[in-house]
């Protein structure tokens, strides 16, 4: 692990005392636990942006097959 310094206010400070207590575990367990669901939110978030500017990309090409026909072929086999 490497150890980062952060700036609570004491409010935050407060309310994440108190859930440590409750919980059972250290402060800096809870902080990392939010980091962990914060980046697979955000990972989530960009693989979302990503599909959605990918769709539809190819739409414009002529030099493709017709993909309609191959999967009838297909599903016919």
């Amino acid at each position: 692990m490497v150890r980062t310094q952060i700036y609570l206010t004491e409010r935050q400070r407060d309310e994440l005392a108190a859930i440590a207590r409750i919980a059972g575990k250290k402060q800096s367990e809870l902080i990392r636990e939010a980091v962990d669901r914060l980046i697979d939110q955000a990972g989530c978030g960009r693989r979302k942006a990503v599909l959605r500017e990918a769709a539809g990309i190819w739409k414009d090409r002529a030099d493709l097959p017709n993909f309609k026909v191959m999967r009838a072929e297909w599903d016919r086999n």
